[in-house]
């Protein structure tokens, strides 16, 4: 896979504090950092997700208790004869 090189001082020097309190090395520490960020931002979107689903469904709940029953089925055979020809 291909390289990075990152040219910021001051995150280089962080990633260098965290390998050290981590007691690893500049790599593994950048890649438990970044792994661990990206579990968080995943977990974050899926959540978001839920909600808007949730969110989504409570108002088809809300619409279907407004909406009068003959209205709520697929079944429209009122509308076809015995042939399935319209009315």
């Amino acid at each position: 896979m291909g390289q990075l090189n990152i040219k910021d001082d001051a995150l280089i020097a962080d990633a260098k504090a965290l390998a050290e309190l981590l007691g690893t090395s500049t790599t593994a520490a950048l890649r438990e950092a970044v792994q661990s960020r990206l579990a968080s931002e995943r977990a974050a979107r899926e959540d978001r997700a839920r909600q808007r689903y949730a969110a989504i469904m409570a108002i088809a709940d809300r619409v279907a208790a407004r909406t009068p029953a003959h209205l709520r089925t697929s079944d429209h055979s009122d509308l076809y004869d015995e042939n399935g020809l319209p009315k």
